[in-house]
């Protein structure tokens, strides 16, 4: 089985939210719904007028980010949320009792309810709809622009994904309190 983690070079982000769209559509979330899935967050412009340094501005391309050490895994009491055969964390909706352990133990802020199934939601990689299918590929990855995104096998020597973990500099969210995210932006 594969590991699946992705990475993203969010310096090349330029908020254009087709990740958002293609992410919502590929998954039957409102368009418009705010920080469901994915979002692209903003780094405001940093100094005062009128000096001001435009150049601090970037956009932040996130959502959940499948943690080895998922705290949402460990506090639901229903083991809803699960870690399927390729690593990635998940939501079964038969299990969850909306009891919202997840989405408080999530340090990342990238659960939501979905108002569909009254259960607790978020980012699976596509795996029940693109990967199902077979294609390799998220929905985000394919219709980003400016290639912000790429998916892949961690534990494949020869993915896109580990070549560029293995030849770029990067990190990780709040590698301090050990959850070991997959999602490695690329510096």
């Amino acid at each position: 089985m594969a590991r699946y983690g992705m990475a993203l070079d969010y310096k090349n982000c330029i908020n254009c939210k087709a990740c958002e769209v293609a992410c919502k559509e590929e998954n039957g979330v409102l368009l418009g719904a705010d920080k469901h899935r994915i979002w692209v967050g903003v780094k405001e412009i940093e100094g005062e007028w009128p000096n001001l340094s435009i150049a601090s501005s970037t956009f932040v391309p996130s959502q959940c980010q499948h943690c080895e050490n998922a705290p949402c895994q460990e506090v639901c009491p229903t083991q809803a949320t699960y870690y399927d055969e390729n690593g990635v964390v998940r939501v079964d909706s038969d299990k969850c009792i909306l009891c919202s352990y997840c989405m408080v133990a999530c340090p990342y802020d990238a659960r939501y309810v979905d108002d569909r199934t009254m259960t607790v939601d978020k980012c699976n990689f596509c795996s029940d709809t693109r990967l199902s299918r077979g294609e390799v590929t998220t929905a985000c990855q394919a219709t980003c622009p400016t290639k912000v995104r790429v998916f892949g096998d961690l534990d494949d020597p020869n993915s896109e994904i580990s070549e560029l973990l293995r030849t770029r500099e990067h990190f990780v969210l709040k590698d301090h309190i050990g959850t070991k995210p997959k999602l490695f932006y690329l510096v």
